[in-house]
């Protein structure tokens, strides 16, 4: 046997003892609480034999507390690049066997290096998150490693889609970087996030609460709105991760994918004529609506837990990739909230970010009354989405199809904040405020003087809503392009984004401008 052929022996080998990971009595523990190896689900992400590992040979070089004695295979992570359904991706993997996936300097380095390659390349970047935390036993060098990954999602904000994938637990400055990313998905009952854990909180507050209630991906899916997505199991998490890049253009100068879909183009649905309610009062689905204007009925929605009263969501028209936002009426009327306008404004930028056009579906009474709200900082909130409609320059279409009042209706992308075509339903009322109030302010004093004042009150109430409640003052102002018929809305708006995906606009020169956070 040559020297050679025994230096490639000797590199088999060497790479043979990386891929145990942690040793089969840390794998098997890994696998006991329903989660995958960090190698598993890099194979799971990437297409099969196109994955290609970086600094597979990288270990740390901490002496403090003996730790020259640890071997930690691949310092704990798994870098590296492959194919998603044929497009370049740069990823890692922290691997919860090594030294429970701990964060060191090298570690760090190994993260920051493939982050910088995702950059230079201009391709998505995911990362699978699965640590302990910070190793402790590097001090500073493992919270220098934290700043520097920190220091590059910023960079990377709006460049390159970010994705992360939380698939163990996240604690302490490790909750950040995915914090910073584009997109976090969670996995229930094996996934957490938290600043502090359950033992420091109870220790500093006496509150007892478990680590799911604390930071688990029903919490922070429902109540906190950090995460973005609750999958059943790390093989669904990655399944979901995959159908969200396939909406997603690999960097910010390139187009999201065509995808021919198969579905008419001039397809119309008559279901659409009959469901607006005849009561204004009365609620409906407004994913129903959603579900058959776009290339068959497919939505993916992120965020589908929190804020409901706003849907955010991908879909496709003609095969284009587009950014989705409407009210829900099911849930608080399709009231603007703090959480709804927080929810919609982060989704608005991240497609105007990466040239995802947009779709606004308007039934918005307003924003929800009460001192909460009002001491929780709506205005701040609410200002957010009136500034993010306005700065983005994507194709921006509005579809009005019930109520769209005051300063909502404002908010919900009208042509002043840049809607490049507008139209609306019959159904369609574009005012000021509804019709009751309206008619108290105006008409006070006649009201109040009439003998019968409930049958005045609905007199004026008449009068208001044949002048207002309608979609034709508006049209007549030229703030609505056209009024349709619900059911020709898929063709419409399909038409209206074809002659405007060439569409080109600037804004003035400036460093970045001081949204209202």
């Amino acid at each position: 046997m040559g020297i050679v052929e025994d230096k490639i022996r000797d590199l088999k080998a060497r790479e043979a003892k990386l891929l145990e990971m942690g040793g089969e009595k840390a794998v098997a523990a890994q696998r006991e609480k329903g989660k995958l190896t960090a190698r598993e689900r890099l194979d799971l992400l990437f297409d099969k034999g196109t994955f290609r590992e970086i600094d597979m040979f990288v270990n740390h070089r901490c002496v403090n507390f003996e730790m020259e004695k640890v071997d930690i295979p691949a310092d704990g992570v798994i870098t590296g690049h492959g194919l998603v359904d044929g497009r370049p991706v740069f990823a890692f993997s922290q691997d919860f066997t090594a030294r429970a996936g701990s964060l060191g300097e090298m570690h760090a380095k190994k993260i920051c290096k493939v982050m910088d390659l995702a950059m230079k390349a201009g391709v998505p970047f995911v990362g699978i998150n699965d640590s302990g935390g910070a190793r402790i036993q590097e001090g500073v060098d493992a919270l220098s490693g934290y700043g520097q990954i920190f220091f590059r999602n910023s960079a990377a904000s709006g460049v390159i889609p970010q994705i992360s994938a939380i698939m163990g637990p996240t604690a302490g400055g490790a909750v950040y970087s995915p914090a910073m990313t584009d997109w976090i998905f969670m996995v229930k009952k094996s996934s957490y996030m938290f600043i502090t854990g359950p033992e420091v909180i109870k220790s500093v507050t006496g509150e007892d609460i478990s680590f799911e209630d604390l930071g688990g991906a029903k919490t922070h899916n429902q109540k906190s709105g950090v995460a973005h997505f609750a999958c059943e199991s790390d093989e669904d998490a990655i399944i979901q991760i995959k159908n969200l890049l396939a909406y997603l253009p690999s960097n910010n100068m390139e187009d999201p994918p065509h995808v021919d879909t198969g579905d008419d183009p001039n397809r119309t649905d008559t279901a659409l004529d009959s469901i607006i309610p005849d009561s204004p009062n009365k609620i409906y689905d407004m994913k129903e609506v959603i579900q058959s204007i776009v290339d068959n009925g497919d939505f993916f929605e992120p965020h589908q837990y929190y804020a409901q009263n706003m849907i955010i969501g991908f879909a496709r028209l003609k095969g284009r990739a587009i950014g989705i936002i409407a009210n829900q009426p099911k849930q608080l009327a399709g009231c603007l909230d703090i959480n709804a306008s927080d929810k919609a404004t982060r989704f608005i930028r991240f497609c105007d970010a990466f040239n995802i056009p947009l779709l606004t579906i308007a039934d918005v009474p307003g924003y929800l009354p009460g001192s909460q709200q009002e001491w929780g900082g709506i205005i701040r909130h609410g200002a957010k989405l009136l500034w993010c409609y306005s700065e983005a320059t994507v194709p921006k279409l509005l579809l009005v199809t019930r109520k769209d009042y005051g300063g909502s209706y404002l908010a919900m992308c009208s042509k002043d904040l840049g809607a490049d075509m507008a139209f609306a339903w019959p159904t369609a009322e574009i005012a000021v405020m509804g019709a009751g109030g309206a008619a108290n302010i105006i008409h006070r004093k006649e009201i109040n003087g009439a003998e019968n004042q409930a049958a005045k009150r609905q007199e004026k109430i008449a009068e208001y809503e044949e002048l207002f409640s309608n979609p034709y003052q508006a049209a007549q102002r030229g703030y609505i392009d056209a009024v349709i018929i619900p059911s020709e809305t898929r063709p419409r708006l399909i038409d209206a984004l074809e002659v405007m995906c060439s569409k080109r606009e600037t804004r003035p020169p400036k460093k970045h401008g001081n949204i209202p956070m």
